[in-house]
């Protein structure tokens, strides 16, 4: 007699008890991971550049961890913050996953970093599954995206804890229509903040990063409606995991994570 086993959801449990074990290590030494996600082109390693530089600016003890398909370009431009960053080239996985993220971090990350900020792989669709020990999820979103990206895409942004709007500097001349997107938002997700922001101009300057160590610090964050509940749009690539790992040069070493 045949057992029927869902693949995709055993790899999925696999992750949440990976994510479960990374979050417990990491809050045990006074680490919180914030995971964020958008569309290639938002605008969020500008914005993230220089939200780290503001942290090094206060001597907020911050690190980062960009995750690319090819070419360690974030890292370098994030390096320039003076913060710890490093690489993570997924080598084609469009995601990010708990496990990856803890055994690049295993010898890497410095013992005292309060916040550890995740740029993940620029994509709205496959990262959103996956739990990476975070405890704050934050979506971002360009103005020159369109207002109803949150429609498109409802399980990337139902399950954030803050939306983030960039490039609110160019909003008049591509007509974004911030009272549809935020209305589109609300659809999706009833609640949650939009903060808007600018990389260029400095609006909402240091906003992320206080959301962020608030968030560190136990202050209570939007929990979003669809928390607990089966994303509708999960999916899983069935691959080998064979991530390639870099240290951006400069990056400091620090002892293991604990894991478990």
């Amino acid at each position: 007699m045949c057992r029927v086993v869902d693949l995709k959801q055993a790899v999925l449990a696999k992750n949440d008890s990976a994510a479960q074990a990374l979050r417990t290590g990491l809050a045990a030494r006074g680490t919180s991971v914030v995971n964020l996600l958008s569309s290639p082109g938002s605008g969020k390693t500008a914005l993230l550049e220089r939200e780290l530089g503001l942290a090094h600016e206060r001597g907020v003890p911050v690190a980062a961890l960009t995750a690319d398909l090819a070419t360690e370009n974030d890292a370098a431009r994030l390096a320039r913050s003076r913060v710890p960053v490093t690489q993570l080239l997924t080598d084609g996985l469009c995601h990010l996953e708990a496990g990856m993220l803890a055994r690049h971090l295993d010898g890497w990350l410095p013992e005292d970093t309060r916040l550890l900020f995740v740029e993940n792989v620029g994509n709205l669709v496959c990262p959103a599954s996956y739990d990476l020990g975070e405890s704050l999820r934050i979506v971002l979103a360009s103005v020159t995206e369109g207002e109803d990206k949150p429609l498109k895409y409802p399980t990337a942004f139902g399950l954030a804890q803050l939306v983030v709007v960039t490039k609110t500097d160019i909003a008049r001349a591509v007509e974004f229509d911030e009272a549809a997107f935020r209305a589109n938002v609300q659809q999706v997700n009833p609640g949650v903040e939009i903060l808007l922001t600018s990389a260029r101009t400095g609006e909402g300057a240091g906003a992320l990063l206080d959301r962020a160590l608030a968030a560190g610090d136990g202050a209570p964050v939007h929990v979003p409606a669809m928390a607990g509940q089966q994303p509708a749009h999960r999916h899983h690539h069935h691959h080998a995991d064979g991530s390639a790992d870099r240290t951006h040069p400069g990056a400091s070493v620090a002892a293991p994570v604990p894991t478990r």
